[in-house]
């Protein structure tokens, strides 16, 4: 019969509640791009299109939004350790593309991260919320760590303590994140490599 409806299926009910929280945290990675802590849950459900009480149904709080921003934006740490033990080539190559990804990252998406940092370093931040994401970071650094070792035992990668290592390449990758406020043609002119930045844990092996 004309003029009724079928209900929709347990699919369709999905597939809308997925694109529906994907139209709201991309709009809230350009909220909070912009306006930093200030921004507002309103802001988020006028940039998605939605509305407050729909993007609130979602997303209990921005706080909640800013954590599932995050969690995109790394991986788990078995999913990430499980990815790094199927890379092919030796724990220095497998180092190396794990740089090369935080750096093509920063590269695409700017903005949000000078916002985590900002974020990091402010007072507003709630403080479970710093902890579960400085647990996020603690993960990469214990896999980036475990290849340092493993690169240390076959003598490939310079045997200094390898905590230091880490915290060297982080610190490279987090200085070089400043310099995607230059234009596109500078970057790329400017950025080192993975490879330069590998240097730190010695000479590449020949």
């Amino acid at each position: 019969m004309r003029g009724l409806s079928l209900p929709r299926t347990e699919q369709v009910n999905r597939q809308i509640r997925e694109e529906t929280t994907e139209k709201i945290l991309a709009a809230a990675r350009e909220i909070f791009a912009r306006k930093g802590m200030a921004a507002k849950m309103a802001d988020v459900a006028r940039e998605a299109g939605v509305s407050p009480g729909l993007a609130y149904h979602y997303f209990p709080s921005k706080a909640a939004i800013f954590l599932a921003l995050a969690r995109q934006l790394s991986r788990p740490a078995d999913e990430l350790r499980a990815i790094v033990q199927h890379m092919p080539g030796t724990p220095r190559d497998r180092l190396k593309r794990i740089v090369a990804t935080m750096l093509e990252r920063r590269r695409e998406d700017p903005e949000f991260y000078q916002f985590m940092y900002q974020a990091m370093a402010s007072d507003s931040l709630p403080e479970d919320l710093r902890e579960q994401i400085k647990e996020q970071g603690l993960f990469v650094r214990e896999i980036m760590r475990g290849l340092v070792v493993e690169g240390q035992a076959a003598g490939k990668i310079a045997n200094d303590d390898p905590d230091k290592l880490v915290s060297a390449l982080l610190a490279c990758v987090d200085g070089l994140s400043r310099m995607v406020q230059l234009s596109p043609e500078d970057v790329e002119k400017q950025m080192p490599g993975a490879g330069i930045i590998l240097r730190i844990l010695g000479p590449e092996p020949r």
